[in-house]
């Protein structure tokens, strides 16, 4: 016989929290660890606690393992976009669009521009996870190539990825915000500019600036790099193939398995079939011997994601046990009942989702959990839906970001070759849009009330 879990109390809940919050700070930050060793301690430390609350091992189990079930698809997506990113270097459609970035590359605003192109093909195809897997990866090689901190290349691509993700009706996320929220797509994502463009100007202006600082790495380098590619006319094909998937809205998983093999066949037109396994599973190998030119395309195969994956279904086991044991229910339920007014339910629905984030590191769980806990809060203060499903989206989409055992950043990590702690510091549209959400919030600009 299952037992029903019993809700903790806050005391119980709070400690626990903050010994979390204590191993992931000092292991990861202090000591600087992976992400692994932290999750570890956190996930015993969690079981230890439900088993004083009076849950079975077996329960404990099955609470570890629905964690982990909530996100096979994104898992399995990875496998995928591994494999795509190995077939797109050996077919060279990764190459020609790098050829394309050498020949067209401008120093000084190549930042803003690498925001702007990200932005763009987010929007389009509805995923900052295929935009940093594809023409992410090109304009990290071009941004090496120029000079740049690669930190903050890839702060520039996630900061475009993400505003694209979320401004598109395609966007998983993005539904899922206005599915919690019970509001209208269109009215959410029209909602979401308030807040979204702002952040998109912001972060375009920063990186304008750091390009203009810009004092090493010419164009000159890029032509050298660029003698080296051989471009190819059907390189587009896959590219329009993906894109015109994406628009007929077929799901992300058929739509790369179309795609992986539609470019397995084009490389089984120049290779044998066990060196198409080879590349499926270890990446693609350059024979170039140009160390850049190396760094650049040895990339992609399913074992390149496996770090990932581990870090994540630790992560989303960790994920399990906290949501199924009720604790940041406990922890968040006394603060709920003493906010009195609309902004400081924004704020806290906006903390909501950051620290769930942190405390499970799942995108789609820190929307849902923070909705759930606050949909009833902007009711009863008159606020509309939208400005919840818009909080839910400058916190429990975007900070994802920002987390190295998330499922968001660690694929981030793995895909532009950056780590977390890196990058973070320069996804300056992640970092701006809880902010521009705070200003709405306390300003009442932009903030939407029930008539």
């Amino acid at each position: 016989m299952i037992n029903e879990v019993k809700t903790p109390s806050f005391g119980k809940a709070f400690v626990l929290v903050v010994l979390l919050a204590v191993v992931f700070s000092f292991g990861i930050i202090g000591l600087g660890l992976d992400p692994i060793v932290p999750l570890l301690t956190s996930l015993l430390a969690v079981a230890i606690f439900a088993k004083l609350n009076r849950t079975s091992w077996a329960q404990i189990q099955e609470q570890l393992l629905s964690g982990i079930s909530t996100a096979l698809a994104p898992l399995f997506l990875f496998l995928l976009i591994g494999m795509l990113i190995a077939l797109w270097m050996a077919t060279n459609v990764i190459p020609t669009m790098l050829w394309i970035g050498f020949r067209l590359a401008n120093v000084t605003w190549f930042l803003p521009t690498a925001l702007i192109i990200s932005a763009m093909v987010g929007s389009m195809i509805g995923s900052a996870f295929t935009t940093m897997a594809t023409v992410g990866v090109a304009l990290m090689g071009v941004g090496t190539a120029l000079g740049f901190n690669p930190a903050i290349v890839a702060g520039a691509v996630l900061s475009g990825a993400i505003f694209g993700d979320k401004s598109s009706p395609l966007s998983e996320s993005t539904s899922l915000a206005a599915s919690i929220s019970e509001t209208d797509l269109f009215a959410h994502i029209k909602n979401l500019m308030w807040t979204t463009l702002p952040a998109l100007g912001g972060s375009l202006i920063i990186f304008a600036i750091i390009g203009l600082g810009h004092d090493h790495g010419s164009v000159a380098n890029l032509q050298h790099l660029s003698n080296l590619l051989s471009p190819t006319w059907w390189a587009i094909l896959p590219i329009t193939l993906l894109i015109g998937m994406v628009w007929a809205k077929i799901p992300a998983i058929p739509t790369l398995l179309v795609n992986v093999a539609v470019s397995s066949g084009l490389f089984l037109t120049e290779h044998s079939l066990p060196a198409l396994s080879a590349t499926l599973m270890n990446g693609f190998k350059t024979d170039s011997h140009n160390a850049l030119l190396v760094s650049l395309l040895n990339r992609g195969g399913m074992m390149s994601m496996m770090p990932t994956v581990i870090i994540i279904m630790l992560a989303l086991a960790l994920g399990g046990l906290l949501t199924e044991q009720k604790i940041m229910q406990a922890v968040m339920k006394p603060v709920i009942n003493r906010i009195k007014t609309g902004a400081g339910v924004v704020t806290g629905t906006l903390l909501t989702g950051i620290g769930a984030n942190f405390m499970i590191g799942e995108q789609f769980l820190a929307t849902i959990l923070p909705g759930q806990l606050w949909k009833n809060a902007f009711d009863e203060k008159k606020l509309s839906r939208l400005a919840l499903g818009r909080a839910l989206e400058d916190s429990g989409t975007v900070i994802n970001y920002l987390v190295p055992w998330g499922v968001a950043g660690s694929f981030a990590a793995q895909t532009l070759g950056v780590s977390v702690r890196e990058f973070a510091p320069f996804v300056f549209f992640a970092l701006l849009s809880p902010v521009f959400s705070l200003l709405s919030a306390w300003t009442g600009i932009g903030l939407k009330r029930v008539k």
